[in-house]
């Protein structure tokens, strides 16, 4: 898998709702069914600084490929941190520490975010990268 490719598969899922706040509530929704860490999986380790929320990535490589999971103690923060580690999930080392994402942009729900909201997503953007490049 490309990021390419993970993100046009999240488009596909919900570029059909036209309305972003409906579209925002249906990737909202999207995740409600996902397990939350344990309380073990919530550490100082996988926690993501720089995020007003508690956010929690976890990482897996298997060979050259990636697979990210996620947990927030917001549900809103929760759906977004999760669409992002999903474009990330299955692809390189290479693409998961430079590959540019833009599919929460185009799906429209960035646009009402706060400062610190998107600073937070930023943060787990690079933390993607740190973890794919071992530089955690």
């Amino acid at each position: 898998m490309t990021v390419a490719e993970n993100q046009q598969a999240i488009l596909d899922d919900y570029a059909f709702i036209e309305n972003p706040q409906e579209r925002l509530g249906a990737i909202v929704d999207s995740v409600r069914h996902l397990p939350h860490f344990d309380e073990s999986d919530r550490t100082a380790a996988n926690h993501v600084p720089g995020c007003t929320s508690k956010v929690w990535i976890q990482a897996t490589r298997t060979g050259d490929r990636w697979t990210f999971q996620s947990d927030c103690d917001s549900p809103l923060v929760r759906a977004l941190v999760h669409l992002l580690c999903r474009a990330f999930t299955g692809v390189s080392t290479i693409e998961a520490a430079t590959a540019q994402v833009t599919v929460l942009e185009q799906l429209g729900v960035t646009r009402n975010l706060t400062p610190t909201r998107l600073n937070g997503l930023a943060a787990v953007r690079e933390r993607i990268a740190q973890l794919a490049t071992g530089a955690v």
